[in-house]
């Protein structure tokens, strides 16, 4: 070694740290792309970590992994395959094989690669780089373990604590690595660890001597720099969907002038949206964790009715429980937002990967013709302004909404350019202010003869004293009825209500080619990884173009005409093919190609470009 160092630049790289789930590897990730998106770049991140709460020290079972996708230009997927690994022991490396490139760099503590780490994770050799065919990696060990343990004895840490602090070392070398100062990673431990001076200490040293250790040794020939781009002006923040989710709901209600409750029982991948929401009650946000799912919607519908901005969040098997409840907001015609973070199914299925199996059971999951709203978040960022549009529609159209997220974009992360609330749509509560000039007595289910919305009385409200419930309402004199004609039309007057949102919604735009030889359609979180796919196959010559709905029902009213001005269309889902069939029910004679996975796993860019250059060839 001649001491000569190599800065290469790069578009964009894919990092990727990896460990056991008491590692650190989440925290080291995150502060991570914290650091990348504060000094410009474009972040997209995907957390990928084990159903089991602790599995086994050091087993296959017990990996968790994040992944990180930086780059100069715009970046929307967090990346199919790694450019640089960190694997704190065999079992890491061994899980983590699949997802490395030809040419990539693999960090190890060399401390964990001892004959019982290798057995733990069923190696059968001493040499599990050989073993795994990871010949063309560039490997570089460090004793991360034990130079931590030496380099903290000044702190009087028991073993345990100063363990501990190896994610740190760790992220001191990447940021060597990639030529990343050290501050903003410094500023995060003191806010994480302000309150216990050693620790803080004990962590800034290990991250401090991780880079030092890169520097001192040239750990590798070659620094990488990703360069940073010229954002456009104004505060930005790596959010991931959940806080984008709650950040949205926060928005919304203060938009509208009134206050947020939020009524939920806590579920996988889902809480995140409640312990946010709990840190501000400054904001007028009220949150009650109830007993369980159904207690969950039951308070926020009683919220409704009281005259907050009522949400409830849930996943898949929750909104199950809930399906009764909501049909009582459907027939109540009060405001409600249900966020239904998916995960895969069916039952417990696997609480932490991600699907997007729970669009039918939004759509038609409850007894009864009862419309609903259906919204999908396409990403982390996305989350902000779907949560938003979600409780616009709920409040001006008086009518539940179901906001669909995933866990991959729940949990993911991007940067975030942070809105100012008079650039966000106006929120106009549909209240019995606007309610015509009339002698007539207001009843609960009067209506707007245009967009058939009810107008909303909220309790207190001298004159507008009122009952509602989940039995049919007479058209004319809301009274409780059985007739069967006026249950025919309050049926489809709650349709109607519903199909004439889309004279409200944002159209559906076409990204690509116009005169594209293949179509592709997405729907919510898939959005980053159609979109690079689309970019991909375009620059290497095909004519491609991409349709991606975040309105699901009703449509954007375009979007029939959208679909059917391409003689091929391929529809891409992390499902059987449930949007598939639902367009095909509402556009008779449309016959889509689909591109269906179900591994609780997001797609890569590889396997669709792959998919869609075969359709084209044929």
């Amino acid at each position: 070694m001649d001491g000569q160092v190599t800065v290469k630049t790069l578009k964009d790289v894919v990092i990727r740290f990896s460990g056991d789930s008491g590692d650190g590897m989440q925290l080291t990730g995150t502060i991570f792309s914290d650091l990348s998106a504060m000094l410009g770049n474009t972040i997209s991140t995907f957390p990928d970590f084990p159903a089991e709460i602790r599995a086994p020290q050091g087993t296959l079972s017990g990996v968790s992994g994040y992944q990180v996708h930086i780059g100069s230009e715009s970046v929307r997927a967090p990346g199919d395959s790694a450019d640089v690994l960190v694997a704190m022991n065999p079992a890491a490396l061994k899980v983590n094989k699949k997802h490395l490139k030809r040419e990539s760099v693999i960090i190890i503590d060399n401390d964990s690669f001892g004959a019982g780490d290798l057995k733990k994770a069923e190696f059968s050799t001493d040499d599990p780089f050989t073993e795994l065919g990871l010949t063309t990696q560039q490997v570089i060990a460090a004793p991360i373990t034990s130079m931590v343990k030496d380099g903290l004895k000044e702190f009087g840490l028991d073993n345990k604590s100063a363990v501990r602090c190896k994610n740190m070392f760790a992220l001191g070398l990447i940021c060597w690595l990639f030529d990343r100062p050290l501050e903003h990673a410094e500023e995060f431990l003191d806010r994480k660890f302000g309150k216990k001076p050693d620790l803080r200490n004990a962590n800034i040293k290990a991250l401090h001597d991780g880079f030092n250790f890169g520097a001192n040794t040239h750990a590798s020939t070659t620094v990488y720099r990703v360069e940073n781009q010229q954002p456009k002006p104004g505060r930005y923040l790596d959010i991931n969907g959940n806080k984008a989710t709650a950040y949205g709901l926060i928005a919304a209600a203060e938009r509208a002038g009134l206050e947020l409750f939020l009524g939920s029982y806590p579920i996988t991948p889902a809480t995140d949206i409640l312990h946010e929401l709990a840190k501000h009650k400054a904001l007028g946000v009220k949150t009650v964790q109830a007993e369980d799912e159904i207690a969950g919607i039951c308070t926020a519908i009683g919220a409704s009715f009281a005259g907050d901005l009522a949400v409830t969040t849930t996943s898949g098997p929750g909104l199950a429980l809930k399906g009764e409840a909501m049909g009582l907001s459907v027939i109540a015609e009060i405001p409600l937002v249900i966020v239904d973070v998916q995960r895969a199914g069916p039952s417990t299925g696997m609480p932490t990967k991600s699907e997007q199996t729970d669009l039918m059971q939004a759509l038609y999951g409850r007894n009864g013709e009862s419309p609903m709203p259906v919204i999908a978040a396409t990403t982390p960022s996305d989350c902000f302004y779907s949560a938003y549009w979600a409780a616009k529609i709920a409040l001006e159209h008086m009518t539940p909404v179901i906001l669909l997220t995933d866990s991959f974009i729940a949990n993911g992360s991007s940067a975030w350019r942070i809105p100012q609330m008079h650039d966000l749509p106006e929120i106009k509560q549909h209240t019995v202010d606007l309610r015509p000039e009339t002698d007539k007595r207001w009843r609960p289910y009067e209506r707007n003869s245009e967009t058939q919305v009810r107008y909303w009385a909220k309790p207190g409200m001298e004159g507008y004293e009122h009952r509602l419930g989940g039995l049919e309402k007479d058209y004319h004199t809301s009274a409780i009825s059985t007739d069967a004609d006026n249950h025919e039309l309050m049926v489809r007057t709650r349709a109607e209500k519903v199909a004439k949102i889309a004279d409200k919604i944002p159209q559906l735009e076409v990204e690509g080619d116009l005169d594209a030889e293949l179509l592709i359609v997405g729907w919510g979180g898939t959005y980053g990884h159609l979109y690079e796919t689309m970019q991909e196959m375009r620059a290497v010559g095909h004519k491609i173009a991409l349709a991606h709905f975040a309105f699901i029902n009703p449509l954007p009213s375009n979007a029939e005409e959208v679909l059917r001005r391409y003689k091929r269309v391929v529809i891409a889902e992390q499902n059987t093919g449930q949007f598939a069939s639902y367009l095909r029910g509402l556009l008779p004679g449309f016959c889509p190609l689909q591109y269906n996975r179900i591994t609780g796993q997001p797609f890569t860019v590889a396997e669709l470009t792959e998919a869609f250059t075969k359709i084209i060839e044929q």
